[in-house]
């Protein structure tokens, strides 16, 4: 590849492709070539909007010379055809979350893009945040001595109005799950990325302000780790007001924890050049900022690793695929110990 910016397709037109492609004009090192969905009113009228070509079918995406990755952004249970597609012909992928809603249609996916050498980048731009990063640089550097306990608690509002929005949602089929596989992984995975790999979680899952969807909308999970550390899942899409994700790691030598996008507690034993100022600009919690706003740039940094990654020959990016395979495998683990009322036990 050149030196010309990453040339993208962007397979899905719906709410969330609006703002993968809002970060694709904004990032200098991609660009949007072009769109497909199969409804091809709402397809054309993405591409006026977002200056792009209108593609006729994904073969037609695929085809053309100018892209180099396809974003894939279409309901969850239809993510495995395009990988597939995408990758026989060459093109890297970078795929929202989850990859699939099997572990099995997850693996081909992983296998497909092993197989035809091309990058597999999953969409999990919260690792990209800067009070993640701060987080992730103290326990590894280990300024909290030995890892004891985690927490990742999502708090947020989604409306019958949402889920009536499109067929899909709500479904076991198509979308997989509820609030833990389509909300709440992405803070799975940063209790993941912060804590480790997991041994065993004991899950609950339930219905309770949703009538008729087939997916839950709150759920909570003990999880422990290989370290032998502990640590709690909470998530829900029924509370008003919706608040900030939180997540907080404790070891033996201190405390520390996000709320929103911004840091919440930086309690070290020892103290290091750089940690009065880290206090200082801890805020008292207000409101929550926009979700979407909120990970913009996130969005952008994530694309820029991606096209990084491209230029130099690497075969993957920061966020590799099997982060996605676990934080998958952990939320299908609580649906599972929901159901058979024992814990779920990963292959370590």
């Amino acid at each position: 590849m050149t030196s010309r910016p990453l040339g993208i397709a962007l397979i899905g037109t719906g709410a969330i492709a609006k703002h993968h492609a809002r970060a694709i004009h904004a990032t200098p090192t991609t660009r949007l070539v072009c769109c497909f969905a199969r409804d091809a009113v709402k397809r054309d009228a993405f591409a006026a909007e977002q200056r792009c070509r209108s593609a006729a079918s994904l073969a037609d995406a695929l085809a053309d010379p100018a892209v180099d990755a396809v974003l894939i952004a279409t309901p969850s249970g239809a993510h495995l055809d395009a990988v597939q597609a995408a990758a026989a012909v060459g093109k890297h992928v970078l795929c929202e979350k989850p990859l699939d809603i099997t572990l099995e249609r997850t693996d081909r996916i992983i296998a497909a893009c092993a197989d035809a050498n091309v990058i597999l980048c999953p969409v999990f731009q919260n690792r990209f945040g800067e009070q993640v990063q701060a987080m992730k640089a103290a326990i590894d550097r280990g300024r909290l001595g030995r890892l004891l306990l985690g927490r990742a608690t999502v708090k947020w509002q989604r409306t019958m109005t949402y889920f009536q929005s499109g067929s899909w949602r709500g479904t076991k089929e198509v979308d997989g799950g509820g609030v833990l596989i389509n909300q709440a992984i992405h803070t799975v995975d940063l209790l993941l990325h912060l804590m480790g790999d997991p041994v065993e979680l004991h899950g609950y899952a339930a219905t309770l302000t949703h009538p008729g969807i087939e997916v839950e909308d709150t759920a909570c999970a003990v999880i422990r780790f290989a370290s032998g550390a502990m640590g709690v899942i909470e998530a829900t899409t029924s509370t008003e007001p919706q608040l900030p994700v939180e997540v907080e790691i404790t070891g033996a030598t201190g405390t520390i924890a996000m709320r929103g996008e911004e840091l919440s507690r930086w309690d070290l034993s020892a103290r290091e050049p750089g940690d009065d100022a880290i206090r200082a600009a801890i805020k008292p919690p207000g409101p929550e900022m926009d979700e979407h706003e909120a990970r913009f740039p996130k969005h952008c940094r994530q694309l820029d690793d991606l096209a990084a990654a491209v230029v130099s020959g690497a075969r993957e990016t920061s966020v590799p695929p099997r982060a996605a395979r676990l934080a998958l495998e952990v939320v299908l683990g609580i649906y599972e110990s929901t159901q058979s009322g024992r814990p779920y036990r990963f292959n370590t």
